[in-house]
Formats: structure tokens, C-alpha cells, sequence
């Protein structure tokens, strides 16, 4: 969360959110907000505050958005300030990225409304998702060891389910791309799995290494969509081949082609779709298979 290092001398205090959050003006008359516990705790404006004290900082967010940060800091307990903070610096160090305020502001604010949710005995239902750790799993892994650092400073056990949502989150400070854009493509894969499981009638087995393949296949796909760079072949036996050979798999693939189609305004090529179809006849050829033990006996 720092976006600079403490200032070490002669720091004057603008404004006093509470008494561990101040805000002091840098050189270009920028607020720049200074956390650590204590900080303010009988500061007023103008006066110099201990730099030994200044646990994090970074600049502040102008205008509304700015506003509603400065409201954020001075009404959520610094507990769950502190406790985000030091999980978001765990979670950029096993990342190797640096995660930036807002991810900070957003997971601040995410849980304080959890907490609050918790007190009133509200849970929003469990939160599966294994496409998460398939697509994902270096950010899926930082996630819930945010959590649980999370859960063990405020000695309050978040729900399981966010380790999903806090994975949304640094998928979107992890990515140079529009707020909500992985989480969006997220949606999309699971809509694609869940076109796959309503034709076979079955739920897949998310452990198999088939399924990490299928899964990690309609990513690139639908990334290609975005890039404009699908595949394509001069070449149509094949998908004429799989297409006669897999009537179901091809329906579902089809089902799947008219569902991008919906969500994209793309048409995918016949080599894409051929794809499809190969994924989904080797998925379906898993589902048929009996277990091994029942095969022996």
C-alpha cells in the first residue's frame, strides 16, 4: 500500500482523519495520507508529527473518489485498516507485483462490510468457483492467504467464499486493464462450463486434468475473441470429421458458439469450434468411463 517511503523529517500534519490516520501535503501540494498506530492521537493541523510513527502512505485520490477514501479512513476502525494493509503487502511480495492503493481501498472496504454482514448473521452463500484455481492460482494462493492473515489479526474468521471475491480483486490491480475486466471474463468461462455440464447432465470433476484443459482452453479463447486473433484453417475436414463423429459434443459446442456469439457479438471460427468440440467429447469420454475400481471388479 505505500506508494512512497515515510517522509523522516519535518512532516506537518494538513488535516487529522483520527488518530491513527493523518494527511499531509507533498511537494507538488498533493495529500498524501500517513497511517500508523497512534499517529494522530493529539495532533492538530500545522503540527509536526513523529516520522518513526508513519507505518504506511501513499497519495491520496482526488476529487469524489479522493473524498470518499478520506471518508473510508476516518470512519473504519484501524484495525481492519492495519490488518488489510499488512495482507496486501504479503500478497505483492508473493506476487512479486505491486497491488496498488485502490486494491487496498477496495479490501478495506470489502471487509468492513463483511464484518458488518457477520454481526447481523448474514453469509452470502459459499462461493465454489474451481475454475479460480485453475485459471488463476498464484493469485487464487495469495487471496486466501490474504484472508486468513486477515481473519487472524482481527481474531474473526472470514467465510471460506472470500478467498473468491478478495481473488477478483487482485485480478483487476493485477491487470492493466478496465476495472472488472477479469472479473467479467471470469463469468464468462463459467458460463461456458455450465453450458458444457447442462448437456452432458453432468457436473464435471474439476480435479481432472481434462477439465484444467477445458477450462484454461476457453480462456485463450475468449481472449482471442478480444484480440481478434482466433484460430482459422483453410482446411475443414477435421471439423467436418468431428462434427458428424461427436453429434453431442458438436451440439453442446454449438450451444456454446451461439452463447459467445450473445455476450461478444463474435462468431467463432470453425477451427475454434472444432476445438470445442474435441474438449468436450474428451470430457464426456471421462463422465462415461467407470472408476477404476468398478472397471477391476
Amino acid at each position: 500500500m505505500t506508494d512512497g517511503a515515510p517522509q523522516r523529517r519535518g512532516t506537518v500534519v494538513h488535516k487529522v482523519l483520527n488518530n491513527n490516520v493523518v494527511i499531509s501535503l507533498d511537494e507538488q501540494g498533493r495529500e498524501r495520507v500517513l497511517m500508523g498506530r497512534g499517529l494522530g492521537f493529539q495532533l492538530k493541523p500545522s503540527d509536526t508529527l513523529d516520522p518513526a510513527k508513519v507505518e504506511k502512505t501513499f497519495i491520496l485520490e482526488t476529487g469524489e473518489d479522493g473524498e470518499r477514501e478520506r471518508r473510508m479512513l476516518a470512519d473504519t476502525p484501524y484495525a481492519i485498516v492495519e490488518a488489510v494493509s499488512r495482507a496486501v503487502d504479503q500478497a505483492e511480495r508473493s506476487l512479486g507485483h505491486h497491488l496498488g492503493r485502490r486494491l487496498t481501498m477496495a479490501v478495506i472496504d470489502h471487509v468492513q462490510f463483511v464484518l458488518e454482514r457477520l454481526e447481523k448473521g448474514i453469509r452470502i452463500p459459499a462461493a465454489n468457483m474451481p475454475e479460480l484455481r485453475v485459471l488463476h492460482p498464484a493469485e487464487f494462493s495469495a487471496a486466501r492467504t490474504m484472508a486468513e492473515s486477515i481473519s487472524a489479526a482481527l481474531e474473526t474468521e472470514l467465510p471460506a467464499e472470500e478467498a473468491v471475491f478478495l481473488t477478483m480483486h487482485v485480478l483487476n490491480a493485477t491487470r492493466d486493464e478496465p476495472n472488472g475486466t477479469a472479473a467479467l471474463l471470469f463469468r464468462r468461462v463459467q458460463h461456458v462450463v455450465m453450458t458444457v455440464e447442462n448437456g452432458l447432465g453432468v457436473k464435471l470433476d474439476v480435479e481432472s486434468p481434462d477439465y484444467a484443459r477445458f477450462v484454461l482452453h476457453i480462456q485463450f479463447l475468449l481472449q482471442r475473441l478480444v484480440s481478434r486473433s482466433m484460430l482459422r484453417s483453410a482446411d475443414s475436414s477435421f471439423f467436418e470429421f468431428a462434427k458428424h463423429s461427436y453429434p453431442r459434443s458438436f451440439a453442446i459446442a454449438q450451444e456454446v458458439k451461439a452463447y459467445v456469439k450473445a455476450a461478444t457479438e463474435s462468431e467463432l471460427t470453425d477451427e475454434e469450434l472444432l476445438y470445442v468440440i474435441v474438449h468436450v467429447e474428451r470430457l464426456a469420454s471421462q463422465v462415461a468411463a467407470p472408476p477404476a475400481s468398478a472397471a477391476e471388479e
